[in-house]
């Protein structure tokens, strides 16, 4: 049993769904009263992901994950080809924590050959993550409304980490009027502060170590909002700027944005409804991002 299960006694593995029609079959079988949790995912997992089958595991009585690696959300140039793939370990992991059922399709019952549709959802690639990733938001958008149409589940779970993510799900969600309630949980970190994120698998011995500079960053711009809630933007990301500079092993800053909690566009001062700091930078060439709610 890996590490991360050796405190949950061992289960059985979760049923597994390889296609969208063996998956559609279970689904219309099970009774419309029976609440559905829904933790999607690309794989490689980790404590945070296992946070949020947790919290699944406690509020529904059936759990679905699933473990799909989208072609449509890397862009030309990252990391889809070498972006780790172990689904077994997955498997056994999703079991030790309560999931029930696995679907894990490949890319060609996802997206046939003729496949033309997607969904966009206006503004987002105007944001700092999406101008740094052209079309990432698409191709996010489009796989979300695509599982959870297959999977039809009552609550969906999400990690804080990927802040614009949350937000742009939620915007799915209300505008396309589906009956279903998106569950955003706080981000799960090392003991050091650095986000748990399957990339910094990527991350050498010594870049390891200089990557918790990122969320001393975000922790310093909060510590000036708390201080001086009438700091302006421009001001909180000067300071956090100043930290990741102070970092010799961060090779690229490219960006630190001060953003509306609702919508992710920039704000020039947070205001009485708080905000979110998001940053996304390189520490050797493997990037990192991350936030903080104010």
């Amino acid at each position: 049993m890996s590490a991360m299960a050796s405190s949950v006694a061992s289960k059985a593995r979760p049923v597994l769904y390889p296609t969208i029609r063996n998956f559609r079959q279970f689904r219309r079988s099970l009774d419309p009263s029976l609440k559905i949790g829904f933790v999607p995912t690309m794989g490689a997992l980790h404590e945070g992901h296992l946070s949020l089958v947790k919290k699944a595991r406690e509020c529904n009585d059936i759990v679905v994950a699933s473990v799909f690696v989208n072609p449509t959300q890397f862009g030309k140039g990252e990391d889809f080809e070498k972006y780790p793939r172990q689904l077994d370990r997955d498997s056994e992991l999703l079991g030790d924590f309560g999931v029930d059922h696995l679907f894990a399709p490949s890319i060609e019952d996802m997206y046939g050959k003729n496949h033309v549709t997607f969904v966009e959802c206006e503004g987002f690639d105007d944001i700092p993550e999406g101008i740094s990733r052209p079309g990432h938001f698409r191709g996010v958008a489009t796989i979300v409304t695509k599982l959870f149409n297959i999977v039809q589940p009552s609550n969906a779970y999400f990690g804080q980490k990927d802040a614009a993510q949350c937000v742009l799900i939620r915007r799915i969600v209300e505008d396309l009027n589906m009956d279903l309630n998106v569950v955003i949980m706080d981000t799960i970190r090392e003991k050091d502060g650095l986000a748990k994120s399957s990339r910094n698998a990527y991350l050498s011995e010594d870049e390891r170590q200089a990557a918790p500079v990122v969320y001393r960053s975000l922790l310093a711009a909060k510590n000036l909002y708390i201080n001086n809630p009438s700091v302006s933007s421009s001001e909180l990301i000067s300071v956090a700027k100043d930290v990741l500079q102070s970092e010799p092993l961060v090779s690229e800053i490219q960006y630190i944005s001060v953003d509306s909690k609702t919508t992710m566009q920039p704000i020039s001062q947070p205001n009485n409804e708080g905000a979110v700091v998001s940053l996304a930078c390189k520490v050797g060439s493997v990037r990192l991002i991350d936030n903080i709610v104010l």
